[in-house]
């Protein structure tokens, strides 16, 4: 088990995607758990996909911010490639660590939209390591820990399952994949050159209520609403590891409280303080069976009726330009450094989510 050298408690923490769907389950999460803390969140709050659900995450953090005391929450409408705006957030708000969740997602719009993925993934998180490497002048004490989300895409069309950290990730199979797979480079350099520590995680298909309507299960819910034909790529024969949202945001809040270690090697310069973990639900679900259970929940919740004919409603096509067959975290490292596994099952979060879907558009 890695130690703890990074107290939440009292810091300044910059979330930036604060208005994003772990983003904004990451802010309420220290915010109920961590007393008091002091959080500023970025979010351009973009439309790739419906902005109502990115205000409703915010309402939900201002509601709960309502009920704290000591606690505080300062929100900021912009984007992480303004550099001017980056820096002037590190130069007033000083944060000790840094989330960086904000980038442009999915696999599929990079193919139509790749501008945006250069503007938010690349230049983005090049302003966000500068600010971070600048933190330290003139002696300040400066950001203790950088986490920022990779993505499981990196693993392009690797044969070899489940996927490890340590395995060769340089055959990316879409532009997205590229841009988080930079982010890890750019990454280590800035932790060799400059001693920052900074940890990586590699998420797996993230899933829960009020999440990406762009993801399979909310694109398929809105069809199947509305009479529609859903496509199951690869003819159902997909397989993703799916992962609730709270168990991402759990293993964030304990990767965020413990920074790769500063220290130096032989010839005198620093170690890159630096480390990459996979967060998945290590259990890979077959598509035909997720959307089975899908089905099955949103009849429960009302969301569709009882009689659904649901096979009328499918058709299982071929696969789509960059994507993978198969996604399937190997958890060790996370486990062992941190205790910690994702536990919610399928089911229990399709519940959850139908729960919510059918809560937020009754």
């Amino acid at each position: 088990m890695k130690e703890k050298n990074v107290s939440l408690e009292n810091k300044v923490i910059l979330v930036t995607g604060a208005a994003g769907f772990i983003g904004s389950n990451l802010v309420m999460e220290l915010l109920r758990e961590v007393h008091p803390v002091h959080i500023v969140g970025i979010d351009n709050m973009n439309e790739y996909y419906d902005v109502s659900i990115k205000e409703y995450r915010l309402n939900q953090i201002e509601e709960l911010v309502g009920k704290q005391e000591s606690s505080t929450w300062k929100f900021i409408k912009g984007s992480i490639a303004d550099k001017a705006l980056i820096d002037r957030t590190f130069a007033e708000d000083k944060p000790a660590v840094v989330v960086n969740l904000a980038a442009q997602a999915g696999v599929r719009y990079s193919i139509t939209n790749p501008d945006v993925y250069i503007e938010s993934n690349l230049i983005g998180f090049y302003n966000i390591l500068e600010a971070c490497r600048h933190s330290y002048d003139d002696g300040a004490n400066g950001v203790e820990h950088l986490v920022y989300a990779s993505s499981s895409s990196v693993y392009g069309s690797n044969k070899k399952v489940p996927y490890a950290t340590e395995d060769k990730v340089d055959n990316p199979v879409s532009l997205y994949a590229a841009t988080k797979k930079s982010n890890e480079l750019m990454a280590h350099a800035y932790s060799k050159l400059y001693n920052i520590p900074s940890t990586g995680l590699r998420f797996f298909t993230v899933y829960g209520p009020a999440g990406r309507p762009d993801m399979a299960y909310f694109g398929f819910t809105n069809k199947l609403r509305a009479g529609d034909t859903i496509q199951i790529f690869n003819y159902g024969n997909c397989k993703r590891d799916f992962t609730y949202v709270d168990d991402i945001v759990e293993g964030v809040k304990r990767v965020m409280q413990a920074a790769p270690e500063k220290k130096n090697g032989e010839d005198g310069l620093p170690i890159p303080p630096y480390a990459v973990y996979n967060i998945g639900n290590s259990h890979p679900e077959n598509l035909l069976e997720f959307v089975d259970i899908l089905q099955q929940e949103l009849i429960s919740a009302g969301v569709l009726p009882e009689d659904y004919d649901f096979d009328a409603h499918k058709k299982l096509v071929p696969m789509q330009p960059g994507d993978v067959p198969v996604t399937y975290a190997d958890t060790t490292a996370l486990e062992e450094d941190f205790g910690f596994k994702p536990q919610t099952s399928l089911r229990e979060g399709l519940r959850k989510f139908a729960q919510w879907y059918a809560e937020f558009y009754k």
